[in-house]
């Protein structure tokens, strides 16, 4: 099949543009369970993050939150009209640093599973087991046997399909510094400056540091509904579905139809 690097691909719908933007060692082609849904409410694009865009993209430019947000920019600005941005994690974190600095892009946000503030953390204990994954699995199996079933499956739609197995659709050393990148720096502010409406879920078995995502509510008043969704993974959306759809659509629903 043809690799595309097209970072936006139309999945369905019409009306409001509805841009589904993944997690680190995520793709927008994970995404196949909720498009089908959300196209019934809008038009849904998914989005891929630079340095996620098949494995052998190159791109040497320098990690930084500021590029990510640069490119979704261009991306969501092509479509002529503001969107929804429904991110998760990595996803989630990029929309409302968007939000924050373009507000005429964003009519509203979904923020699945990410905080503002890693300071202090590292990649450390994380990077031996990234850079020990093979660069290709040979079996569907064996991709649910490193990931298990839930995140096996999101990870068998993310990855470069090839005619012997499953490639990784990126490179881990910039995963790493990805992630690194946010054990140096806080997203605060600009969430602070984000005035569209938003909601906010966090999975019962956060990836997140304790409290964060709650404050982030706290901070900004009735504009920002905040979800907790007990005994459901990083992948909330694929982890508990159910929960995940019908707090998304009852936030869809109370949108006005112009923003």
């Amino acid at each position: 099949e043809p690799v595309t690097t097209e970072p936006l691909t139309h999945r369905g719908g019409s009306g409001r543009p509805l841009v589904l933007v993944h997690g680190l060692m995520g793709r927008g082609s994970t995404w196949s369970r909720q498009s089908a849904w959300l196209s019934r409410i809008g038009s849904v694009y998914t989005y891929d993050a630079p340095w996620h865009r098949g494995y052998d993209v190159e791109d040497e430019l320098p990690v930084t939150t500021e590029r990510f947000v640069a490119e979704l920019a261009d991306a969501v600005a092509a479509l002529g009209q503001p969107a929804v941005l429904i991110g998760h994690s990595m996803g989630g974190l990029h929309s409302w640093c968007l939000a924050a600095e373009h507000p005429e892009l964003v009519t509203a946000l979904v923020v699945e599973d990410m905080a503002p503030d890693f300071v202090g953390r590292t990649t450390g204990p994380w990077e031996p087991w990234l850079h020990a994954l093979p660069a290709e699995f040979g079996s569907a199996q064996a991709v649910f046997d490193e990931f298990g079933p839930v995140a096996g499956q999101y990870f068998l739609e993310a990855f470069d399909r090839t005619s012997t197995g499953w490639r990784l659709h990126g490179k881990p050393a910039r995963w790493i510094e990805i992630a690194a990148e946010w054990g140096t720096r806080d997203y605060w502010a600009q969430w602070q400056a984000v005035r569209a409406p938003a909601l906010l879920i966090e999975a019962g078995d956060t990836v997140t540091p304790p409290g964060q995502m709650r404050r982030m509510r706290e901070l900004s008043g009735d504009r920002v509904a905040y979800l907790q969704v007990p005994g459901a993974g990083h992948l909330v959306h694929d982890d508990a579905p159910d929960s995940y759809r019908a707090a998304v659509e009852d936030f869809l629903a109370a949108l006005p139809e112009r923003a």
